[in-house]
């Protein structure tokens, strides 16, 4: 529904029937990861992404989810991709250090090859706030991939 005269608006689509939809997850708090990516793939599966275009590829840690991503991007067997995992604050700076190279490497991956990212890693205080994310955000993370590769589609 347009919500406004000869304004062309592009419709929110959230039908997974053929998109092929690569999982990058990290294996570093795999508790975490686990339940991110079992959410996730619930959620494709939910809107019709059939599980056979569906590719999973895990990961010793978050800072290796970029280059795995670019791989998974230039190869053209994806409309859409989806990061998961946990960076859990610790006592050192490599908290940070490692969540704001991570997220700008998936960023970039996105810019610079133009495929549809979901970030789905989760960075926390703390483990309790990343076990109660961690199946809303590995939902999200699936609906915004197909919304996403959806969207491209449609765009000129």
């Amino acid at each position: 529904m347009a919500r406004y005269d000869n304004i062309t608006e592009y419709d929110i689509d959230l039908n997974g029937q053929g998109l092929r939809i690569g999982v990058v997850m990290s294996r570093f708090n795999q508790d975490v990861g686990e339940g991110l990516l079992s959410a996730c793939v619930d959620e494709l599966t939910a809107l019709g992404v059939s599980p056979e275009l569906i590719r999973i590829a895990s990961v010793p840690g978050a800072l290796e989810i970029p280059l795995t991503l670019q791989r998974l991007a230039r190869s053209g067997k994806f409309d859409a991709l989806v990061a998961l995992g946990a960076v859990i604050r610790g006592e050192t700076y490599h908290f940070e250090l490692v969540s704001n190279e991570m997220g700008a490497g998936i960023t970039r991956v996105t810019l610079d090859i133009g495929i549809p990212i979901a970030n789905g890693v989760l960075t926390t205080e703390d483990d309790d706030q990343a076990l109660a994310r961690m199946r809303e955000k590995g939902r999200d993370c699936a609906r915004a991939a197909v919304e996403m590769a959806n969207l491209q589609k449609a765009l000129p």
